[in-house]
């Protein structure tokens, strides 16, 4: 995936509401790219492993099918950068196909910042700075406490 900025996903920034209400269509997409991203993972993997022992050179039988399991992969690989780019025109930044983490792009007291939800969450839960990734996750609970107080001052701290 790819650290992207509003640039890259069409200038398009979210608020929590909006982030949540996009997220049924970005966990389908999200969750069919796991699904292939692991088995494109494990598929690799086992062919990696069977053409490491042959010879490439011989006549073996089993080097047509191999040839066959990459093509099929590598139709796969263009599966996967489909929903890399399906995700991206909805906005949001896809960050890790593996584990189905994605990144809603949102401005938070004045800064680009990164709403997070990763599959599996029931909702988008969390944020964290832009350069600081899924290690600088922050729940965003703590800053529902926040918006209530900004909201009686007239500001909001997770700009709408």
């Amino acid at each position: 995936m790819s650290n992207a900025n509003p640039a890259t996903t069409g200038g398009k920034l979210f608020t929590l509401e909006k982030a949540n209400a996009a997220l049924p269509l970005v966990r389908a997409i999200t969750a069919d790219l796991v699904k292939l991203s692991r088995e494109v993972v494990e598929r690799r993997e086992r062919v990696a492993l069977l053409r490491g022992d042959r010879d490439p050179d011989s006549d073996d039988p089993y080097s047509e099918e191999l040839s066959q399991i990459e093509e099929e992969l590598e139709k796969d690989r263009l599966r996967l950068q489909g929903f890399v780019e399906e995700l991206r025109q909805l906005g949001v930044e896809p960050k890790n196909g593996l584990e189905g983490i994605v990144d809603f792009p949102s401005m938070m007291d004045d800064r680009l910042v990164y709403l997070c939800w990763k599959l599996g969450e029931p909702e988008v839960l969390f944020w964290h700075e832009i350069d600081a990734g899924f290690a600088g996750r922050q729940a965003l609970a703590a800053l529902a406490a926040a918006d209530d107080a900004a909201d009686a001052e007239g500001t909001a701290p997770l700009d709408a």
